[in-house]
């Protein structure tokens, strides 16, 4: 992987970690580690009430990156439109796949799992586990298209809602 420049990343810029989705970039700090200086992203994820520091080395290497372009929000959103594909696997191989897609930080992959999971009100309902990652991933998915949109996540939300209930009428 490519080391990542501290100018690839700026304060106030939106980034995706992978297994914590949209977060925005507070600061960037100097901290002393173990006796080592180390240059720290500081990254708030609101919705979790959470804080983040991350390695500026390291950034590029676990998979941070930039918000997905508008063209690849396009391309998920039509991806939620496809037919689902449901492997043939037991269901705790399918939910460790549906996991490491949600934590891969990938937003193809992400629309996906919900393409995947969804379900209408006339087809069978949702075990618990099913549910999880469901609602996990579509968390991931509209809080980014909400960023890149620069809408809030009601309305991504709907454009969601819309791409999914196109596919089931």
């Amino acid at each position: 992987m490519t080391k990542v420049k501290k100018s690839d990343f700026r304060p106030d810029d939106f980034v995706v970690y992978p297994a914590h989705g949209v977060g925005k970039i507070m600061s960037i700090e100097e901290q002393e580690i173990a006796g080592i200086k180390l240059e720290l992203f500081v990254i708030s994820f609101e919705k979790d009430k959470m804080t983040l520091r991350v390695p500026t080395h390291k950034a590029t290497e676990i998979g941070m990156r930039q918000l997905s372009s508008p063209d690849m929000v396009t391309k998920a959103l039509e991806t939620l439109k496809g037919k689902a594909k449901v492997k043939r696997a037991m269901w705790s191989r399918r939910a460790q796949e549906y996991e490491q897609k949600i934590n891969s930080g990938d937003l193809m992959a992400i629309a996906e799992v919900v393409r995947d999971l969804f379900r209408t009100d006339d087809q069978r309902e949702q075990s618990y586990s099913e549910r999880q990652l469901y609602e996990a991933a579509l968390d991931r998915l509209t809080r980014e298209i909400a960023a890149v949109s620069g809408v809030d996540a009601a309305g991504a939300q709907k454009r969601v809602d819309d791409m999914l209930f196109t596919r089931a009428a």
